[in-house]
């Protein structure tokens, strides 16, 4: 019943997301294209290629990014095989193409509708199918079973808030859940709950997001970009949502450093204007990333990057107005704090920024990152904090504080250090569901 529920909902729910599509493409023009792939038309791969084809869906630029590693291991493990990325978002769809050019064939997921989903495997024909972490969509996972194409919950995780959500369906959850072929958990306690929700053959492999390294070029960037700063303490508040800048803004004055400097990064590029003028409100003198390291500069290459002019000394904030450079943003910093986690939104990845060995703050709502964030605070290499009061404390005591600041950044290095290697293992898994390799290598159809 609910099953039946959910499939008429959505036809009802087509048309709406269609219009908010073109509502969200006035600030994003990406969001008008492609919209045949949403209902499974307009891609697909040629008829006489019998190439393996190994389907990988990342929704956004941060799992984009988390599917890297993953997705360059595969390619070298089998260069027969075809991999075919998909997104639901055009800001994820266009850090796909940035990270692997060509080398990657790519389209939209279809809403999770039988006949928009059949007409996806029809047209692609996979024989594996990866989706990341949380990403469980009904009709995808009957109709890959249907078509008989192994469907893997890849990177798994699942909150307690989440698992208490998702176990009010009982039986109905438990068959979703157990429709996946493979479920590869990132820790002990999500594969817990995942399996009390049905999921079955479950490997607990790790978090792939510890094995992603940031690029030299742009770990260069930013350290060009620290040097243009000067002696001035730098923090940077990664990945905000809306309604949260607000309350950096509120910790950067309750600071009481005249000279300090936030590099201030929302998460989505369509809030860019909306975050400029909020800081243009607080009377806070501000410069765009684009204004003052020029992206053409930038992307010219590590040489070209550091080619920065100094940072006016009456700028109090940088708004990060760009894609794909987190990386340069934490290595511009002394102190990093973790957005999504001031207000109720589950938190982001603190991964990155232990990776380059910058100290790491994060509020109190982390339970998309439970599991990262328990560890990470419990060596030392992060701190939590209740507010943006708590948040300017610890930001007052690192700047003061050279010894503990500098002991922070190096647990935060060793601690993404000591959880690496879920890539290799993971890998190792999927080989064994795909066919034995032709011996032929494959190469991505233009």
């Amino acid at each position: 019943m609910l099953r039946a529920v959910y499939r008429a909902a959505w036809w009802l729910i087509a048309p709406i997301a269609v219009l908010r599509l073109l509502i969200r493409s006035r600030r994003e023009r990406g969001y008008r294209e492609h919209i045949g792939e949403r209902f499974g038309y307009g891609a697909g791969r040629v008829p006489e290629d019998d190439a393996p084809l190994i389907w990988v869906h990342a929704v956004s630029v941060g799992e984009t990014r988390a599917a890297q590693p993953l997705i360059e291991a595969l390619i070298e493990a089998r260069p027969d095989a075809r991999i075919l990325l998909t997104h639901m978002t055009p800001s994820g769809r266009a850090t796909g193409e940035r990270i692997f050019d060509g080398r990657v064939l790519r389209c939209y997921l279809p809403y999770d509708m039988p006949h928009a989903v059949r007409r996806f495997l029809h047209a692609w024909r996979p024989s594996l199918g990866l989706v990341m972490e949380t990403e469980v969509w009904p009709t995808l996972i009957d109709e890959c079973r249907r078509a008989d194409v192994p469907l893997v919950l890849t990177n798994a995780r699942m909150s307690e808030r989440s698992y208490r959500r998702a176990a009010k369906f009982g039986r109905a959850t438990r068959e979703v859940f157990g429709g996946f072929s493979r479920v590869l958990a990132q820790s002990p306690s999500d594969a817990e709950r995942l399996s009390a929700l049905g999921a079955r053959n479950m490997a607990v492999l790790g978090n792939l997001k510890f094995d992603m390294a940031t690029p030299p070029e742009l770990a260069a960037r930013g350290h060009a970009w620290r040097k243009a700063i000067g002696a001035r303490p730098v923090w940077v508040a990664a990945s905000t949502r809306e309604g949260e800048e607000e309350l950096v803004l509120q910790a950067f004055a309750a600071l009481g450093i005249d000279d300090a400097v936030l590099i201030l990064v929302p998460r989505h590029p369509q809030r860019f204007d909306e975050v400029a003028a909020l800081v243009e409100r607080k009377g806070l003198r501000a410069v765009r990333r684009s204004a003052w390291a020029p992206a053409a500069a930038a992307a010219a290459g590590a040489a070209a990057s550091t080619d920065v002019p100094p940072l006016p000394a009456d700028v109090r904030v940088v708004l990060g107005d760009s894609m794909g450079e987190m990386g340069a943003y934490y290595a511009a910093a002394d102190v990093a704090f973790i957005g999504g986690s001031l207000l109720p939104f589950g938190g982001q990845n603190l991964i990155e920024a232990c990776a380059i060995g910058v100290p790491v703050l994060i509020g109190p709502h982390v339970f998309n990152f439970s599991q990262a964030t328990a560890d990470a605070v419990a060596t030392g290499a992060a701190l939590q904090v209740p507010d943006p009061e708590g948040l300017a404390k610890a930001l007052r005591e690192l700047f003061t504080d050279r010894p503990r600041r500098t002991a922070m950044g190096a647990a935060a290095s060793a601690f993404a250090a000591r959880h690496r290697g879920a890539t290799a293992r993971t890998v190792e898994v999927l080989t064994t569901l795909l066919p034995e390799p032709s011996g032929e290598t494959a190469h991505p159809m233009p």
